[in-house]
């Protein structure tokens, strides 16, 4: 016996598939969305909340006292709509699960048809195609996961939790709210320096979210820095304005 020409079952060594595992990032939990959506939120709304308060002349505990309010009404409202929109996206997909379902058990032929079909726009030959889609029929639940993916493009085994989004997108918009209000909290009003923290705040919620993303870290940062700035500085504009315009 030559030595590495035998195999020996449940040995990973072994199996052309483990030896080629590799894992990937969990898209269908609904908690990366929402946190990124959360931090990238809070940071921009209460930063140019600060400005526009600031801009206009408000006193630092009027500014303080703004940024707690947007803060907690924010990260509700953040939490409740993403709770909301999650909760209705599984609510339609499990109501497009059952129409399949019906489908399958009033029409068999046709979705047999339907399923032959796909798989030959996926490019298996036709008498192939026919072979398989009658053997995977023969388990509904699979041919029903084949028909709700290939026509909606999600899986009712993937749907998304809306408690997790709720909860995600309440405690990253609640992080990324609190750090334009950090210098005022500690003493420091000074609007510049909450300025400044709220566009590093931006930087590194940006270059964080690469991670999930092609992009390089320093693109992600510097757009969201941009995105932030333009609302700071309308709001600043705004406040201003205002302020001068009251005194």
């Amino acid at each position: 016996m030559t030595a590495g020409t035998d195999q020996i079952p449940g040995v990973p060594g072994d199996d052309p598939a483990a030896q080629h595992e590799h894992h990937h990032a969990d898209v269908s939990g609904g908690w990366l969305r929402a946190a990124v959506f959360g931090a990238m939120d809070g940071l921009v709304t209460n930063t140019a909340l600060v400005a526009g308060v600031g801009g206009g002349g408000a006193a630092p505990r009027t500014i303080v006292l703004s940024g707690v309010a947007g803060l907690v009404a924010g990260a509700i409202s953040m939490a409740l709509g993403e709770y909301t929109s999650v909760k209705t996206q599984n609510e339609q997909l499990d109501l497009e699960v059952a129409k399949e379902r019906r489908e399958l058990e009033h029409h068999p032929e046709e979705e047999l048809a339907e399923l032959v079909g796909m798989l030959r726009v996926r490019g298996v030959e036709d008498g192939l195609a026919r072979e398989v889609a009658v053997q995977l029929s023969r388990d509904p639940e699979v041919a029903l996961r084949l028909h709700i993916v290939a026509e909606l493009g999600l899986s009712p085994e993937d749907e998304p939790s809306p408690r997790t989004a709720a909860v995600s997108s309440f405690l990253t918009f609640s992080l990324g709210a609190v750090l334009p209000l950090l210098p005022y909290l500690f003493g420091l009003s000074l609007l510049w320096v909450a300025l400044l923290c709220g566009g590093l705040g931006l930087v590194t919620a940006g270059a964080l979210s690469s991670r999930f993303t092609p992009r390089p870290w320093w693109y992600a940062g510097l757009r969201q820095l941009l995105f932030g700035a333009v609302a700071a500085g309308a709001t600043y504009a705004i406040g201003a304005a205002i302020g001068v315009t009251a005194s």
